[in-house]
């Protein structure tokens, strides 16, 4: 198989039905809840077994000399040497080898911010108000990007999500995808995965919008607008719960079915002091922060993420780039695992998330260097089962348990070597890479080039 025919194999399978919308009681169009449905079908796969490898399943579990069976399209079983293979199964041998999850990513800009970065293809803020909970990454997002197949090939990256910048407070909604090729957004978004709404905390929306000339332009200018709004959003959504809605409001939509649980909120923040306040106006406003991204202070304020059952989305050591991340250390994954805090390590790169497994080694390291010991199987994850539970995706993918989708990565060696890349990527069962196959490896048409220049092999 040619390795750019792999994209002809997602076909949109869902159509706009064009029947007329149902009505509120006065007389007012009621919402379609989903209209922009995830057209999603796994690829074709065959049943495998990976036998002889070490296991790192996801949620904290080692299994040397380890088996991983996979069948249609899901994890069917995971055991030891003693497993029992079924005679039909494809036999993959992973003596020396990894397996893991597939790598989430819980914090990525690509195809809102694809490759090449030119500004015709910068969609990814919609730095027009302080608040846009109106707009939807994606409809920014652009399936040619190549930074999705580069991700799957060199990170092991089967799911992401793909958030607004942060030049808002309330950047709009975030999608999250499967990393597979295909014509269309629909055909990845990832099916039964739940909304984010992507907030920012302090320097970005001051800085945009107080050079504007306009509110908010102070970190009090901050909470100041966020309150007012949560308090509108209160509002509609009492109306539309009590049927009284005169007209629809994309962005009041969107608040209140934060309000209601529907939506998750993904929330860029770096100051301990912030979190902490951003701790208090949600429970003002009665929603909840899922994770706290770029969290570089996390560390200060451990328990109390903890106790919130907040997730911290960090990098291993990017820090000082501007004065809200002065205070980074590249200790603090270590110190949030130790007090027991969700630790989840991300991207916002293009080249960052190609190595998350890299980054979570790097933090590993760290901790080690201060006393504190993190067994290789609970870092890992920090990039495939805590991504996944911070998502709303941990009962579908995230770890290698029967019934779960057969996301499944082997390496080459242990994922935390930086020696260590991968070898083979299944997405729900299906073989979307391998390193000794040319034609398994997803190449999009805008790689392809131009006319007349010659061949592309």
């Amino acid at each position: 198989m040619a390795a750019h025919a792999l994209a002809g194999l997602a076909l949109a399978l869902a159509s706009a039905s064009g029947m007329a919308k149902p009505k509120g009681d006065d007389g007012a169009a009621a919402p379609n809840e989903n209209p922009f449905p995830s057209t999603y079908q796994p690829y074709p796969g065959e049943a495998v077994a990976i036998v002889g490898a070490t296991v790192f399943d996801g949620a904290g579990r080692r299994i040397d000399n380890g088996t991983v069976l996979v069948s249609g399209g899901k994890v069917e079983a995971v055991g030891d040497a003693g497993l029992s293979v079924p005679a039909s199964y494809r036999r993959i041998d992973g003596a020396g080898k990894f397996v893991t999850p597939g790598v989430i990513d819980i914090h990525s800009h690509l195809g809102v911010y694809p490759s090449p970065g030119v500004q015709a293809n910068s969609d990814g803020n919609e730095a027009t108000a302080p608040t846009t909970p109106e707009v939807w990454a994606e409809h920014s997002v652009w399936p040619q990007d190549p930074g999705f197949s580069r991700a799957l090939v060199n990170g092991g990256v089967t799911a992401l999500q793909i958030l607004p910048g942060s030049a808002n407070l309330m950047g709009g909604r975030s999608v999250v995808l499967k990393n597979v090729p295909s014509r269309t957004v629909q055909g990845m978004k990832f099916p039964g995965a739940p909304y984010g709404l992507k907030m920012a905390c302090g320097e970005n929306p001051k800085r945009v919008y107080g050079s504007k000339g306009t509110m908010p332009s102070t970190r009090m200018g901050n909470f100041a607008v966020d309150r007012q709004i949560w308090i509108k959003a209160a509002e509609y959504k009492k109306k539309r719960d009590a049927g009284k809605l005169e007209s629809r409001d994309l962005g009041m939509e969107t608040l209140a079915d934060v309000l209601a649980g529907k939506i998750l909120v993904q929330n860029h923040c770096y100051r301990a002091d912030e979190m902490a306040l951003v701790i208090d106006m949600a429970k003002e406003a009665g929603y909840k922060v899922t994770a706290f991204h770029h969290a570089v202070e996390a560390y200060k304020i451990a328990d109390l993420l903890k106790a919130n059952g907040i997730c911290s989305a960090i990098w291993a050591d990017w820090w000082g780039f501007k004065m809200e991340a002065f205070d980074g250390i590249p200790e603090n994954a270590a110190i949030l695992q130790d007090a027991g805090a969700c630790v989840v390590i991300h991207s916002d790169d293009e080249y960052g998330i190609q190595r998350l497994n890299q980054e979570a080694a790097k933090a590993q390291g760290d901790g080690r260097r201060i006393g504190i010991q993190i067994p290789d199987a609970q870092v890992v994850s920090w990039f495939t089962l805590n991504p996944a539970r911070a998502l709303g995706i941990d009962a579908m993918t995230g770890s290698l348990a029967p019934g779960k989708m057969g996301d499944v990565v082997l390496w080459n060696g242990n994922p935390l070597s930086v020696y260590s890349r991968p070898e083979k990527v299944w997405v729900d069962g299906a073989l979307l890479y391998d390193a000794a196959d040319r034609t398994r490896r997803p190449v999009s048409d805008f790689e392809l080039g131009l006319p007349g220049e010659g061949d592309v092999k």
